[in-house]
């Protein structure tokens, strides 16, 4: 499969579930979703595929922001980059989720929260994070 198809392929896995948390936070499908990280372990296995090529790409790597861009260079590394991203903000967002039940935090309250989760993930934690403050 070409990264371009597999970015496809991981951009469409998370949507159910943010979609779930947003519209049908009472559902026993969500609740599983949210408590049985199964989407983000998949993608963990989408990153490791992708990661190794990261290893190949002459003069990259992580110590200094040259070499970052230099590793970036590559599909594959953007790819495994990318699956990062959408493993973490999803383990985040449904780590609020979770959360905000607990604490009986409004839903409508935490849909802000879980939208930034999903397109800036550190700003929906920071909000989450305002909003638990404000409710204990």
């Amino acid at each position: 499969m070409t990264p371009e198809l597999v970015f496809s392929i991981v951009n469409m896995m998370v949507l159910p579930q943010w979609l779930l948390m947003i519209v049908a936070p009472k559902w026993k499908g969500t609740q599983w979703l949210a408590k049985n990280p199964i989407i983000p372990g998949l993608l963990v296995l989408v990153y490791i595929t992708f990661l190794s090529a990261a290893f190949g790409v002459e003069g990259g790597g992580f110590g200094s922001l040259a070499e970052v861009k230099t590793l970036f260079s590559v599909d594959e590394a953007v790819l495994a980059g990318w699956v990062h991203y959408l493993a973490f903000d999803l383990l985040i967002g449904s780590w609020a989720f979770k959360d905000s039940q607990s604490k009986g935090i409004n839903h409508f309250a935490l849909i802000p929260c879980l939208l930034f989760c999903f397109m800036a993930g550190p700003i929906g934690w920071g909000l989450y994070m305002v909003l638990r403050k404000m409710k204990s």
